[in-house]
């Protein structure tokens, strides 16, 4: 663990090689004016110079940029004809290691020459281990049920199931739902069928972000998503994040359960009240429905504890927690995370996958979450964090007529709110074009998901940039 976080002198001066920038502004009072020049423009005629191979054969579901991207390391990023970037976007919230690392490579390395895959008909040697490290952190950090520093006997404990990716783990927990209440309708009807249960509904909330296919694209409420592939899956309910007054009408007895993610990502950084969380525990408890926390980006550190809503009472947390992009540094991997008691609703041959669970991708998951729940990188994670944030608050106050007076989010899943909902993607084509990237999020608002070992130094960069960055928009606004 301690490699990963070494402070020796000589390998800060590697680090400030590597950022090869100069000296940083971080002023409070007024913003760095360092970067209002571009350096990373791209020529008018650099989409066609990409080679043929880079757009013939690929579909053209992505806006990209006339680039590609050869290497990385740590929080930097190469292009195939040399230019440097700090990756403030850790491909949308996954690289929680960076890139290249050589830990994370070295046990790939390990595993692909022992065995890469096996099927679910077999055990394999990781997947239990995973699953085990998941529930164990858990109990430690909080989560499910679970207060910090929990036990509890080893025969009622939670269950994973391990998918390929969010998309799935979130299908998977969807389908888990109609199954605990079906089985629990049974149960009370002996004489009945899976068909007489009407408890079927889903319940979501608008400008979450759950995935793409059919289910998940079901319970993204944007517009944008939906209507091409409309008519959706039926059953789905949308209510307002933090309204206290529709909670009771929108969950009902005829609802299976309810998805929310703590702190939205794609949505718009929006973060949960633990109030409202409270009131949607008790009545999902009340009328019999699963409450599902999607936690695929907000989850695994990325806010500053193992999941988002460790660190809130019991009484707000959830029955099933899904998780995916940082679990293994970007191989494919998902999981969903089920309390002991709704677990045995889960049977044989209520669920499956082919490559779910296999031995690389549960060992790279296991190396990944034993080295992020330590303490030492905890530490460290939430320093700079601290320290963004400090960056981050001043900047309403330095720009009040371009941007919403609070910043979004909370911890390494944080951003910026935009008075005038043009400026978001203008500001991440400024920053790229200074050789920062960052993401947009929702209809307003830039997001910033830097890998979870980041320094301070990066930090200070990042924001430094984007400072110039609406220096530029905002004498582009006036004119």
């Amino acid at each position: 663990m301690a490699s990963t976080l070494r402070t020796s002198n000589t390998q800060l001066l590697a680090r400030r090689r590597l950022l090869n920038t100069g000296l940083r502004y971080s002023s409070t009072k007024t913003p760095c004016t360092t970067y209002l020049k571009p350096t990373h423009v791209a020529s008018a005629d650099a989409a066609s110079a990409l080679p043929a191979t880079a757009t013939q054969n690929i579909i053209d579901t992505y806006a990209r940029p006339p680039f590609i991207i050869s290497h990385g390391k740590g929080s930097w990023l190469w292009t195939t004809n040399g230019q440097k970037y700090l990756d403030f976007s850790s491909g949308i919230a996954v690289n929680a290691l960076g890139h290249a690392d050589e830990e994370f490579a070295n046990a790939m390395n390990e595993q692909v020459r022992k065995i890469s895959h096996t099927s679910n008909v077999f055990h394999n040697e990781w997947a239990g281990q995973l699953a085990t490290l998941i529930v164990e952190t858990t109990k430690k950090e909080g989560g499910l049920g679970w207060a910090p520093g929990s036990t509890s006997d080893a025969s009622k404990t939670a269950k994973v199931f391990f998918s390929s990716s969010g998309t799935e783990a979130n299908e998977g927990a969807f389908k888990f739902a109609r199954k605990i209440a079906k089985e629990k309708y049974l149960a009370k009807n002996p004489s009945g069928t899976y068909a007489d249960c009407t408890q079927t509904k889903f319940v979501c909330f608008a400008n979450a972000f759950h995935g793409r296919s059919m289910g998940a694209l079901s319970a993204t409420t944007n517009p944008k998503y939906q209507k091409p592939f409309e008519p959706l899956i039926p059953g789905f309910s949308v209510g307002e994040l933090n309204d206290y007054e529709g909670v009771s009408k929108m969950i009902d007895s005829d609802t299976c359960a309810v998805i929310v993610e703590p702190v939205q990502g794609e949505g718009g950084l929006s973060v949960c009240e633990a109030d409202w969380l409270r009131l949607l525990r008790k009545r999902c408890d009340e009328v019999g429905a699963v409450l599902i926390f999607d936690e695929i980006q907000c989850g695994l550190y990325r806010t500053g504890t193992l999941w988002a809503h460790s660190s809130l009472p019991v009484d707000c947390h959830p029955d099933i927690v899904t998780m995916a992009k940082p679990l293994a540094n970007g191989y494919p991997i998902g999981a969903i995370l089920v309390r002991a008691e709704l677990a045995p609703y889960i049977t044989v041959g209520s669920h499956g996958t082919t490559f779910g669970g296999s031995p690389l991708a549960t060992r790279l998951g296991h190396h990944v979450l034993s080295r992020l729940s330590s303490p030492a990188f905890v530490s460290h994670m939430r320093d700079v964090s601290s320290h963004l944030a400090s960056r981050l608050q001043a900047l309403p106050s330095l720009f009040p007529t371009l941007l919403q007076p609070n910043v979004r989010g909370k911890g390494l899943l944080t951003g910026l709110g935009f008075q005038n909902p043009d400026h978001p993607g203008k500001l991440v084509q400024l920053a790229r074009e200074r050789g920062v990237l960052v993401l947009t999020a929702g209809k307003d608002a830039v997001r910033i998901v830097p890998s979870l070992n980041t320094g301070k130094e990066e930090v200070d960069l990042a924001v430094d940039v984007i400072e110039s960055c609406l220096v530029v928009l905002k004498e582009e606004a006036t004119q």
